[in-house]
């Protein structure tokens, strides 16, 4: 019998929470004649489950996403399913994130505006063992630094948004009124705010948290 000759499908797990977005990212990629998409999730806690099931070679990962963001997953990803490379697509092309990734095991960060044919490039590339970074991003990354903010200033101005009170940060976190105030004054300090709210604003537009 001939032998098939043709190359293997490169498998590709999808992670994105917009629906119109996912379907025409899925019909894209699946017209590359290598590239297979086999598992579509809309929730950042059903990717791990699906990459268990499906096995890809590639997950497609955006940031923003309900139940687990993209960084987190991606991290799950790496000690759960370490044959699995990562890409993280996004919208927000924010220093922060980069690094995130890259700490999260992350083989590649690109943001959505680009061509498909650059994604399908990508996918092929981090296969490879190349890391891909969009460039813009890279030098904007080098230059903002790293994060300033310590693991517990992260966790706190995280329990402050929607109203929190001190009091409701610091019973949640299990903390003392004074050490909460003690962290918020040092991440309003560290990013150059007024007040917490404008804090947690710097901070994500930064990619900090």
């Amino acid at each position: 019998m001939p032998r098939d000759h043709r190359p293997k499908s490169i498998r590709v797990l999808l992670a994105e929470d917009q629906g119109m977005m996912r379907g025409a990212l899925a019909l894209l990629l699946g017209m590359e004649p290598d590239i297979q998409v086999v598992a579509q999730v809309a929730a950042g806690d059903a990717i791990v489950d699906a990459a268990l099931m499906h096995r890809p070679d590639v997950a497609l990962l955006d940031i923003e996403l309900p139940g687990m963001s993209g960084l987190d997953a991606a991290a799950e990803l790496r000690d759960q399913a370490p044959d699995c490379r990562v890409l993280i697509l996004t919208t927000f092309g924010r220093p922060g994130y980069l690094r995130r990734a890259m700490e999260a095991g992350a083989a590649g960060f690109l943001v959505k505006d680009g061509p498909v044919e650059e994604l399908a490039a990508a996918i092929r590339r981090v296969l490879t063992g190349e890391t891909v970074i969009d460039p813009a991003l890279a030098a904007a990354a080098l230059s903002a630094g790293p994060n300033p903010l310590t693991a517990r200033e992260q966790e706190v101005l995280r329990a402050s948004t929607d109203g929190a009170t001190v009091a409701d940060i610091a019973g949640g976190l299990h903390l003392s009124e004074s050490t909460v105030r003690n962290y918020l004054s040092a991440a309003i300090g560290k990013t150059g705010t007024r007040n917490r709210m404008e804090a947690v604003r710097a901070a994500r537009q930064q990619g900090w948290l």
